[in-house]
């Protein structure tokens, strides 16, 4: 199973929502670089983005920020927030995106989402977040009065490549995803389903590993927050684990090069500093 780290952009920002609140908004010092770049030196391969920028304009205002990402740390990213047109689409692809997270206008014109996914094949993500079993659309604003499950049964022959959905009552709330409804979307889903909303341990992570059809699981408020460390996480990266310490160790007292998944483990271990705290003091 993937586990997606979370970033958020809004002013050039991270920050974190709860439920979508642009009231109710946490702006964190490090920059979006510099997180992806303490991802990247953890172990994580997948990132989870949403430009609330974008959201809230409907363009790629923060797309130097996604190709500066996917540039240097060669991460598999998914991006989101606003996109509701072929040409923005087409922009993230361009930088890179591994995918682009189509939601609101989708939901709103299915034959949008129908010609996306016919002209970007595999590229195309479908968000879907909910509230009491309905989709909720614009900045989760508005209710569309669709089910959830009635929705997914018109669009699931489109060729959409990845769902994630978002309980939005969960949402930066750190009380668990809703694993239940989860489950159901995933039963009807022809896709792989990413959870998203509520994380708040590393319990979660192990649940969501049991579960059928689960891709992925987005974590972010329990980050930024201190609830669940990086190393901790990095250890359910079941890959990562491959790497022997004694081997690590020996590299690193021989001045030898480690591997990816060495490296990020040995970072996991306190045995070598974190790029990104370098990059930090180099900037300071």
């Amino acid at each position: 199973m993937k586990i997606y780290p979370a970033i958020d952009i809004k002013d050039k920002k991270c920050v974190r929502l709860i439920k979508g609140d642009f009231e109710k908004k946490t702006e964190y010092e490090i920059s979006p670089v510099e997180q992806a770049g303490k991802y990247k030196d953890h172990g994580f391969k997948n990132l989870h983005i949403v430009d609330l920028d974008g959201a809230l304009t409907g363009e790629t205002i923060n797309l130097d920020i996604i190709q500066d990402i996917v540039g240097k740390f060669d991460l598999e990213v998914e991006i989101g927030g606003g996109i509701r047109n072929l040409d923005s689409i087409q922009k993230y692809i361009d930088v890179g995106a591994e995918k682009v997270i189509l939601g609101s206008a989708a939901i709103k014109d299915k034959n949008f989402l129908k010609e996306a996914c016919e002209k970007f094949s595999n590229k195309i993500a479908l968000g879907l977040d909910a509230k009491d079993g309905y989709l909720s659309v614009s900045g989760w604003k508005e209710n569309s009065n669709q089910l959830t499950s009635d929705y997914l049964k018109e669009v699931n022959d489109y060729g959409v490549s990845r769902l994630i959905y978002t309980d939005i009552n969960r949402d930066g709330m750190k009380q668990g995803p809703n694993f239940d409804e989860t489950s159901k979307v995933a039963e009807i889903s022809n896709c792989p389903v990413i959870i998203s909303g509520g994380v708040s341990s590393i319990d979660d992570i192990k649940k969501a590993k049991s579960l059928k059809n689960i891709e992925g699981i987005i974590v972010g408020k329990a980050i930024y927050d201190g609830d669940i460390k990086l190393n901790e996480l990095a250890k359910e990266l079941d890959w990562i684990m491959v790497a022997k310490i004694s081997t690590i160790k020996r590299k690193i007292k021989n001045g030898e090069k480690l591997g990816f998944s060495e490296r990020a483990r040995a970072v996991n271990k306190g045995l070598l500093p974190s790029k990104a705290k370098k990059r930090k003091n180099v900037k300071k």
